[in-house]
């Protein structure tokens, strides 16, 4: 299913051009602050994979469905958590 609306969230997974459903929220320890969560979207098929991609490296910190997402605001020039 492709969104009409560009507004519309999409899939991160490669290739998808899904409705997202799902946010994946995630974070480096080599590369971010410990606080820091930088996300990825996902559509119900592509959940699973995003997130056991994220889990084995250590990355993933919470999984949430996008309506009930609350993306932080880490204040001037530090973007939002909610970039992809």
């Amino acid at each position: 299913m492709v969104p009409d609306d560009p507004a519309v969230p999409i899939c991160s997974a490669k290739g998808c051009r899904a409705s997202a459903v799902w946010v994946l929220a995630w974070n480096n320890p080599k590369l971010h602050t410990p606080e820091r969560r930088k996300t990825w979207l996902a559509c119900e098929e592509h959940r699973e994979h995003l997130s056991q991609f994220l889990g084995v490296r250590g990355f993933l910190k919470d999984v949430v469905r996008f309506e009930e997402w609350e993306p932080v605001d880490e204040g001037p020039g530090g973007g939002s958590a909610a970039d992809r």
